[in-house]
């Protein structure tokens, strides 16, 4: 899943990178409205992490011009001050969720994770397809109750293809979750789908010919 964090606190976004990054997310971090902006509106991320005061434009600004756009990733947004009129001005401007400073890392993760599952469709952070078992929280699967070793590449192709079931993904925006800015080729992908298949089982990733992959939801 890939996240953009919008932060100009060094110390902070430090933390919430390394906490998100720690949990599976590949994250991009920017620390002013403007870049905030127009990052958003011309890139695709899974989960918007957005604190509110922000220098050159505000960060009720920059989700307000988003949603304005048709941008309508998920955003949980961060702010120092945190008063009920802020929270209602920040839900009707479009926000997801709201998390008030100080807050604890394990707080943040939860609502991350939430809002990505919810924007798939996915209420439970455990989802059971037949013999296979996959924890979005704990970043884990099990096949027939035995646990099976992913590597961070291929849990993010799995999870991201998971919270996608409803549609094919095409290769080159896989690549662009997995990779981001390092360039790789397709035969990257295609070693790390075959190694899922591997490990997996029959009937969990499926191909589109000429149009991508996609979870079938299966286990065999």
């Amino acid at each position: 899943m890939r996240v953009l964090a919008v932060e100009d606190d060094d110390r902070i976004a430090r933390d919430v990178v390394a906490a998100l990054e720690g949990a599976g997310f590949r994250v991009e971090r920017v620390a002013d409205g403007e870049t905030a902006w127009f990052t958003g509106d011309t890139e695709d991320f899974d989960l918007v992490v957005l604190d509110l005061g922000l220098p050159r434009m505000d960060g009720l600004s920059v989700l307000k011009r988003w949603r304005a756009s048709g941008r309508n990733m998920p955003v949980l947004v961060l702010t120092a001050r945190g008063s009920w009129q802020e929270r209602v001005e920040g839900i009707e401007a479009g926000a997801d969720d709201y998390l008030p400073k100080p807050f604890r890392m394990e707080e943040l993760l939860a609502r991350a994770r939430a809002l990505v599952r919810r924007a798939g469709g996915l209420g439970a952070a455990v989802q059971e397809f037949g013999e296979l078992v996959v924890n979005l929280n704990r970043m884990s699967v099990t096949r027939s109750g035995a646990p099976v070793n992913l590597t961070a590449l291929e849990w993010r192709a799995l999870a991201y293809l998971l919270v996608n079931r409803a549609r094919v993904v095409s290769p080159s925006e896989l690549l662009d979750h997995l990779y981001g800015d390092d360039a790789r080729e397709a035969n990257a992908l295609e070693a790390v789908i075959a190694r899922l298949r591997r490990k997996l089982g029959n009937g969990v990733v499926g191909t589109r010919r000429g149009f991508g992959y996609f979870f079938e939801g299966t286990s065999g």
